[in-house]
């Protein structure tokens, strides 16, 4: 019996940092979102929901809302299609495979704060690379002012989150592809299978269990974005582009800590409710290799 109990005490420092650094500021953090904690109070005092129903009836809340779910949809679907298509082309037998797979992960390794200034410079209504390469081959009409224009603000951040994720999926996808037993595709090649047929009934069902990580972090990421739109737009122009964290970035700032702390606690809520479901549902359709 003391054999059996005598590992579990080599968890036991790292339960104490656990406790110690995440479980208790997150209980003190539900305690301090119920009361009226800010920079100018002389004291703090218990205030029940009313940080709660002042949020809830913030308009910016509901753009926040939207944004963030906008987001976060439209990069978890484009974020897991490209590195999907980037793992399948990966995975076959191309010249430099291995640079080009480093080439494609290397945005993911780099601070997204870095990749938020180099792409402001990229979508600069003048002199940025988009216009001018959209005027190269004269389709300079279309030139926008990327990060200005409450049209094309948010699919801009959109467009660059998913260039600096993108290689990580693959990265993901390319490990599940190396377990699928190369048998089960040739067998089916020399059935006269197509290689969509082969994709669609073999490679993909066997790629449940890389999906379903991809997707799940796909979800919780994108929906704690915030350096990416802070350097890119700050939220503007306008509140267009408000997520939950430049939302809660401006209360903080403004020294609303106890308000702020409500709204942290909201986005704990609402990345729960929807992460856990889309963890269930992908669970379900994973496959024993």
């Amino acid at each position: 019996m003391e054999r059996r109990k005598y590992p579990l005490y080599f968890s036991f420092p790292a339960l104490f940092v656990f406790l110690l650094f995440f479980i208790a500021p997150t209980l003190i953090g539900v305690y301090y979102s119920f009361t009226d904690w800010n920079v100018n109070a002389d004291s703090i005092s218990f205030i029940g929901f009313d940080n709660y129903k002042a949020l809830f009836g913030e308009p910016r809340l509901g753009k926040a809302l939207s944004n963030t779910l906008i987001f976060a949809a439209a990069v978890t679907l484009l974020q897991n299609a490209v590195g999907l298509g980037l793992a399948l082309l990966m995975n076959e037998a191309i010249r430099m495979r291995n640079l080009f797979r480093t080439i494609f992960f290397m945005p993911y390794v780099i601070a997204p704060i870095v990749i938020g200034y180099v792409f402001r410079a990229i979508y600069h209504p003048e002199h940025g690379i988009v216009n001018e390469a959209l005027g190269w081959i004269g389709l300079g009409a279309l030139g926008q002012d990327w990060l200005n224009d409450p049209k094309w603000a948010l699919f801009s951040i959109i467009a660059t989150d998913i260039w600096r994720v993108a290689g990580f999926a693959m990265v993901v996808y390319l490990a599940g592809l190396q377990f699928i037993p190369k048998d089960l595709t040739e067998s089916a090649s020399i059935d006269g299978a197509s290689y969509w047929r082969r994709f669609r009934h073999i490679v993909f069902p066997l790629l449940a269990a890389s999906f379903t990580v991809n997707v799940l972090l796909s979800v919780i990421g994108s929906m704690k974005v915030f350096e990416m739109v802070m350097v890119l737009t700050d939220g503007g122009p306008g509140y267009t582009t408000e997520v939950f964290y430049t939302y809660i970035r401006s209360t903080f700032s403004m020294g609303q800590m106890g308000y702020s702390t409500a709204i942290n606690l909201v986005l704990f809520v609402l990345v729960t409710v929807v992460g856990v479901p889309v963890l269930a549902a992908l669970k379900k359709r994973e496959v024993e290799m």
